[in-house]
């Protein structure tokens, strides 16, 4: 029993009689701990990846759910800019947290309804990208069957915004053929410029709340570097 506790103690390290172990070297495990530790991790990605997809489309679906009420009353009762600032408004303190209901981003939810009427291609496709990649094609593209192919080849190789945009001023579509296949995909690549950038996307993270979270973590690390730098001028000063 004391040799295994004095192997734990060579291999960890001792603060305040506190052992942290240290890893063992990959040569002493299982020669199948390699395959297993690579499925694990793909295993990981994949759901992290399933996870942050499906906020991203719950909140695609609902701005275009709100964009459909808008457009609805807009038709019916002849809502205006007025009434569209007020919603801006009630929305944003009763979720204070959400910093996606501006006056600018109501108007792209009620577009963005217009412009996909079905809801079944919606929720099958353009909500499975995130939403500042459905405001580029919204801005760039006026044909529903331009916008469906942009969408299709965004979800399909994980384009972000930019690449998105850069295919499209490019004309992609006029240089590969622009028909709408079949498309099966249901996840861009996990190692993807897409996947990247809806990890990051501050939309999602305010539907989902954590917004706070990230901006605390933010704060915290712009706290250590002011105080990296006050170290380094004090450090100077006593040079000179």
């Amino acid at each position: 029993m004391s040799k295994l506790k004095d192997k734990r103690i060579s291999r960890g390290r001792d603060k305040n009689k506190v052992l942290f172990p240290v890893a063992p070297v990959k040569s002493e495990l299982p020669g199948t701990y390699i395959n297993v530790l690579a499925d694990i991790k793909e295993k990981i990605a994949s759901a992290r990846l399933r996870t942050v997809l499906s906020a991203n489309t719950e909140l695609v679906l609902l701005y275009w759910e709100i964009g459909k009420s808008i457009l609805q009353k807009q038709t019916e009762e002849g809502w205006g800019t007025k009434v569209i600032d007020r919603l801006s408004h009630d929305l944003g303190e009763a979720f204070p947290d959400m910093k996606g209901f501006s006056p600018r981003n109501l108007k792209y939810m009620r577009s963005f309804a217009e412009a996909w009427l079905d809801r079944s291609v919606v929720q099958r496709v353009v909500a499975q990208i995130p939403w500042r990649s459905n405001l580029a094609l919204l801005d760039k593209l006026k044909s529903i069957e331009e916008r469906l192919w942009y969408a299709e080849r965004t979800l399909e190789f994980g384009w972000s915004q930019p690449v998105l945009i850069f295919q499209i001023e490019s004309r992609l579509h006029e240089r590969t053929g622009k028909a709408v296949t079949n498309f099966q995909t249901t996840l861009p690549p996990a190692d993807s410029d897409m996947a990247t950038q809806i990890f990051k996307d501050p939309y999602v993270f305010d539907f989902l709340g954590t917004a706070d979270f990230r901006r605390e973590t933010e704060l915290e690390q712009q706290l250590i570097l002011l105080r990296q730098f006050m170290f380094y001028v004090i450090l100077n000063d006593q040079r000179e």
